[in-house]
């Protein structure tokens, strides 16, 4: 797997991408304490709110960040949008008041959201053979899965020594190397696509998506992870700290135990891919999530559900770590920014609609009825999945109305 960072070009990427994971980890520490010193008590209402106008700034501005992204060299796009969230990042310590955070969070995930699909949709271009480029599908996988493991311990370490202030100017400092790093290597200029109206450029993206079947397939898919690993992300704190009596230590091992499966699934996938079908592996991982889901409806113990954990983020990785091969084959090249704009937006769709559905229904009426609606949901999603995407497609997709 190891060897697709021999392209220097892809490895200074992935060294972006890691540096500027790190930072935002420290970021999401530094949010929270940070919400607690402007808010106090009310902390968590001001978390949440955070948390969807992040999730509304990645639903609703990546499609129109794609209507204009062949429209500047993606070097200096990828550059300008770090520098941004480097700004916002160093302006996060002077905030006095909530509205503040909200305002800063917004600019500041709305850069990301056109970030990443940019990013995403540079690397297919860069390494055209689809082995190297499922190779970096999965150390793409690995990177985000050791960021959410390594950043909180490297917060932790932080803070024996300095104020929770001092971590903004770390997520600072990961976007300004991000930013660097991408200067330093010369990037494929976008293919120049046929004028278009505003309004087709900014859907472009969605029609053409919605218009392969495999790519509705893996909407269904998307939605199926996010049902169940809602289940981990959104009430892990409650499972452990309510139900099973124990503290923080026990709930982050929980966490990690989910990170670590994903991690070793990623590390098998390029093995498997080059054996079996995607939508098989795709298939399969979603089926092994609503087994898992299913599993966490009457969890007895703290020692059942560290397995459990493990076998949900197995499940996590195999069913979605394969997409950017779907989408790299569903669209010419100058469509792909609008490709993985869509896929970037609909899959947090269903992330926003996971999360507040797994939160209310647990607290509302309990974490066996939470966990048996989002398996449900799990359920329905991945048979829809099954039916329609197609076992043998062409590997083109058509083109959109």
């Amino acid at each position: 797997m190891l060897h697709v960072l021999r392209h220097r070009t892809y490895r200074h990427l992935f060294g972006a991408q890691i540096v500027a994971l790190t930072g935002t980890g420290l970021a999401t520490v530094a949010l929270g304490l940070l919400a607690f010193h402007v808010a106090g008590a009310h902390a968590g209402a001001v978390l949440g709110t955070a948390l969807a106008i992040k999730m509304l700034a990645y639903v609703g501005v990546a499609p129109f960040a794609a209507a204009f992204a062949n429209h500047l060299p993606r070097r200096t796009t990828l550059v300008l949008l770090d520098l941004t969230r480097c700004l916002v990042a160093a302006c996060l310590p002077f905030v006095s008041a909530v509205w503040q955070i909200y305002v800063l969070i917004f600019v500041l995930q709305s850069a990301s959201a056109a970030f990443t699909p940019t990013f995403q949709a540079t690397i297919p271009d860069i390494l055209p053979d689809e082995d190297d480029y499922t190779d970096a599908l999965s150390l793409s996988r690995i990177a985000y899965d050791m960021e959410s493991v390594i950043s909180p311990l490297l917060a932790a370490a932080l803070l024996s020594v300095v104020s929770f202030h001092a971590l903004f100017a770390g997520t600072a400092v990961g976007f300004l190397c991000s930013a660097a790093l991408v200067l330093s290597v010369r990037l494929p200029c976008p293919k120049a696509a046929p004028q278009r109206s505003v309004y087709e450029r900014t859907t472009r993206g969605i029609r053409l998506y919605l218009a392969t079947p495999r790519l509705r397939g893996l909407l269904c898919i998307d939605l199926a992870v996010a049902a169940a690993a809602s289940i981990v992300l959104v009430n892990t704190v409650v499972y452990v700290q309510a139900r099973f009596g124990l503290d923080q230590s026990a709930t982050a091992l929980a966490l990690a135990c989910f990170g670590g499966g994903s991690m070793l699934a990623a590390l098998g996938l390029p093995r498997v891919l080059a054996r079996r079908a995607d939508r098989t592996v795709m298939l399969g991982g979603a089926g092994l999530l609503c087994v898992g889901a299913c599993l966490a409806i009457g969890v007895p113990s703290y020692g059942w559900l560290l397995p459990l954990w493990v076998v949900l983020g197995v499940g996590y990785a195999v069913a979605q770590t394969p997409s950017g091969r779907l989408l790299r084959r569903s669209g010419t090249p100058e469509d792909r920014p609008a490709l993985f704009a869509a896929q970037f937006s609909l899959s947090h769709l269903c992330w926003l609609l996971a999360y507040p559905f797994a939160g209310y229904l647990g607290a509302g009426f309990g974490l066996g009825w939470a966990a048996t609606g989002l398996c449900g949901l799990a359920v329905l999603a991945t048979l829809l999945a099954w039916r329609v995407w197609p076992a043998h497609e062409a590997q083109s997709a058509p083109p959109a109305p």
